[in-house]
């Protein structure tokens, strides 16, 4: 083990590069898709609910691949585990960008999140490992930063490569930086000593988790398009989930190698910390999904513009990480988390008061001040999840966390277009009541728009169409200020100290 960890490559700086942009390709994958959703969905002939899955399927495969990481790399090595990973997801990249129908996207998106489960957890591991311990800190805000400009540069990016080429290219700008870090890992890593071991895999709590989680997402998915609980198809699915999960659930409690270990919820703040995380990564997620759509289906903003009003929510956490990895430890992590939320629903209640005259730079603006809780919300909610964890059980605290985070994001996706797309349908209900010919207002609208013509009538029903999006918009801002609120109180039940464990994976990030 010294051997290992006493191992330098040739080259730390050259290293560290090929190891982030690993990781930096996988977090701009996240939300690289977000801006381009709608364009996709209309190239393929798909609803922007269906869209959605262009995220979710990914989102969903890569928190069910996160849990086998540790297991991959006891058996493979850790070089060659990131190697290969990063390899696949170049492959899989590629079938994502020549795909043709959304069946065969969302399948690669499948196969795409499934390589890239392992890619943040061998970037995390293998820095700590090269770097000495004085200046592991450093490493992990290095990587902090990676994950924190990824999605600022991935809907800008994401927009002015569907705008400017054409959406597959946003899938093809991994092959490039994919190769790039495979070589130079490669080349930096090749004299590390490897140290392989043969643990048992738990298959059983594996594949009831696919079919548990898996059946969950579908139903999640397909849901609205087949009215809920009308249909057989979702009531099967439900159940399935649900034997699924429970069978999942009781298994992994009584196994003595479980692939997820959930006896860690036993611990109070590991308890707390993980549900503040999942619900405050998921209002996030939820947010900057929403926001972009909503852009441009209703406000006319092509998907560069989208992306440039939807990025400066990354401006503060580049600025302001550094300083809350050096400080945090002066202040109760619950206070900075508790900021993290009234900033975030803050800004929520901000965008409740949005009409469809609001401009660019008032959208930019409020996406500003959401950063600021951005950037306080990931450092003290993980050091609160870690920190009454045993130092061995570490790293698997982490990877727990990191899998219900991503689950968390994921569920989010499917469950905020839906309600998104459900209160515009219900606002749209409501406001055609109230219009008539035989109504006044009605009749003096339509001569304003020319008159008694089929073209009046349907400039009429876009208009009707855009209020009630954007009702449900303000509807949607107002449920997540008031769960931000909810969290604010939740991060107060953790119980301190919140001094972090020597552990090998307490840095987690985005």
């Amino acid at each position: 083990m010294d051997s290992k960890a006493s191992f330098t490559p040739p080259s730390l700086l050259l290293c560290t590069i090929g190891l982030s942009l690993a990781t930096f390709m996988q977090v701009l994958d996240t939300t690289i898709a977000n801006v381009a959703l709608p364009t996709i969905s209309g190239n393929l002939g798909v609803s922007s609910e269906q869209g959605t899955w262009v995220i979710t399927s990914f989102a969903v495969s890569n928190a069910i691949a996160l849990p086998l990481t540790g297991w991959l790399s006891r058996r493979f090595g850790e070089v060659k585990l990131f190697l290969w990973a990063t390899m696949l997801f170049v492959v899989a990249s590629f079938l994502c960008g020549i795909s043709t129908s959304m069946p065969e996207l969302v399948g690669f998106r499948v196969v795409q999140g499934l390589v890239a489960g392992p890619l943040y957890p061998m970037t995390q591991t293998l820095l700590i490992a090269v770097y000495p311990p004085a200046k592991r800190g450093m490493a992990l805000a290095l990587l902090a930063m990676v994950t924190v400009v990824a999605p600022i540069a991935g809907p800008i990016l994401g927009g002015w490569i569907t705008d400017s080429y054409s959406w597959p290219w946003i899938f093809f700008i991994n092959i490039p930086i994919g190769l790039f870090a495979c070589a130079v890992v490669r080349q930096q890593m090749a004299k590390r000593p490897v140290h392989l071991s043969r643990q048992p895999m738990d298959y059983v709590g594996l594949i009831t988790l696919i079919i548990g989680v898996g059946a969950l997402q579908v139903v999640l998915d397909k849901g609205n398009d087949l009215d809920w609980f009308e249909s057989s198809f979702i009531v099967i699915g439900s159940v399935i989930s649900a034997v699924a999960l429970t069978a999942f659930v009781i298994w992994e409690l009584t196994d003595e190698h479980p692939v997820v270990n959930l006896r860690l919820f036993a611990f109070r703040n590991f308890r707390i910390g993980t549900l503040v995380l999942v619900f405050g990564y998921a209002g996030f997620f939820g947010i900057n999904l929403i926001l972009p759509q909503w852009l441009q289906t209703q406000m006319g903003y092509t998907a560069t513009w989208a992306g440039l009003a939807v990025a400066p929510i990354g401006i503060l956490p580049v600025l302001m990480s550094p300083f809350v990895g050096k400080y945090a430890h002066k202040f109760d992590l619950r206070l900075l988390a508790g900021l993290a939320f009234v900033a975030i629903g803050t800004s929520c209640f901000m965008r409740a008061g949005f009409n469809s005259q609001v401009d660019f730079q008032h959208v930019a603006l409020v996406q500003m001040f959401m950063g600021a809780g951005v950037a306080l919300f990931f450092m003290p909610t993980l050091s609160i999840l870690l920190s009454d964890l045993p130092p061995q059980q570490i790293a698997d605290g982490s990877g727990l966390a990191t899998f219900l985070r991503t689950l968390g994001g994921s569920f989010a996706a499917s469950l905020t277009t839906w309600i998104w797309i459900r209160r515009a349908d219900q606002h749209h209900a409501y406001l055609t009541e109230s219009i008539s010919t035989y109504d006044p207002v009605t009749r003096h609208a339509l001569e304003q728009m020319g008159g008694n013509t089929p073209q009046a009538y349907a400039r009429m029903e876009q208009m009707v169409n855009s209020q009630a999006y954007m009702l449900s918009t303000v509807d949607y801002f107002t449920l997540m200020g008031w769960i931000f609120a909810g969290l604010v109180l939740l991060v107060w039940l953790a119980k301190p100290p919140f001094t972090a464990k020597a552990g090998p994976a307490a840095g987690g990030g985005h």
